[in-house]
């Protein structure tokens, strides 16, 4: 089954976001059916803040390491595309097909002011990246994400007017992160035909597999949510240490488990 395929409304696809290799073995191994990257996971691992603080060519090695670690496809968060013209948006995504990803998505987000793009702007920078996408020698899926409710630059139905305008363009799946609720969240799943994705953080989080494919979200991401809770643990259990207080250290998994997990089957 291709990448493209996983994407069904009601029977969501649960896509991981990993940040290492290691992190991608543990998922694949664990059952996952796809991979993603993380923005924010990649800054944290290079000891950065999230918010256009990583390059394109970063980017792309990255993203080269993970499709390396396991036969599963992998989406790539790709943040604005890393530039605002839409040349720039269609170029990336003939380098991200090149190392192999299947897939990434582009925001409307412009960086390093957290403004979203002029609609007209977002709308040809979508169009953009689907061109060129579609003119690659094999299946890429494009998700456009419209970012405004998440940052606050506009409300869901600006959010919707957007994907509607996205999917127009060319783009296979839609994506409005953190919409104020699951009625809200329905509304966006119900507004366009495409294959919806729902981030799993915050009050999401709540939210059961069954509950998202209720209202027929066809992906479920979690973004650096996972990547957050490692940092919780290295910040706890890091803060008790220092002041001697080593009992959380007895709560990591087993170096067996690790390793088991870790390799390969014969």
């Amino acid at each position: 089954m291709t990448f493209r395929d996983l994407h069904q409304p009601g029977n969501p696809l649960v896509m991981i976001n990993v940040w290492d290799a290691g992190s991608a073995k543990l998922m694949h191994r664990l059952g996952a059916g796809a991979l993603a990257t993380s923005s924010a996971a990649l800054a944290y691992t290079l000891g950065r803040p999230d918010g256009g603080t990583v390059s394109r060519d970063e980017s792309l090695a990255h993203a080269a390491d993970i499709v390396a670690a396991t036969p599963l496809p992998v989406h790539g968060d790709f943040e604005n595309g890393f530039g605002d013209d839409p040349e720039t948006c269609a170029e990336t995504v003939r380098l991200a097909a090149e190392v192999g990803l299947a897939g990434i998505c582009i925001e409307d987000t412009m960086f390093p002011s957290g403004a979203a793009y002029d609609f007209d702007l977002s709308v040809e920078r979508m169009r953009a990246a689907a061109s060129a996408a579609r003119a690659l020698h094999r299946d890429f899926v494009l998700t456009a994400r419209a970012d405004g409710i998440l940052t606050g630059a506009y409300d869901t139905d600006e959010a919707i007017r957007r994907i509607s305008a996205f999917a127009e363009a060319g783009a296979d799946c839609l994506y409005a992160p953190l919409p104020p609720d699951m009625a809200a969240l329905a509304r966006i799943v119900a507004a366009t035909d495409k294959p919806v994705n729902a981030l799993v953080a915050g009050q999401f989080a709540n939210q059961t597999r069954a509950d998202f494919a209720a209202i027929g979200v066809a992906r479920l991401s979690i973004g650096s949510s996972l990547a957050r809770v490692t940092h919780r643990a290295i910040h706890d259990i890091g803060t008790a240490m220092i002041t001697g207080d080593f009992a959380g250290l007895k709560t990591g998994i087993s170096s067996a488990t690790i390793d088991a997990l870790l390799t390969d089957p014969t």
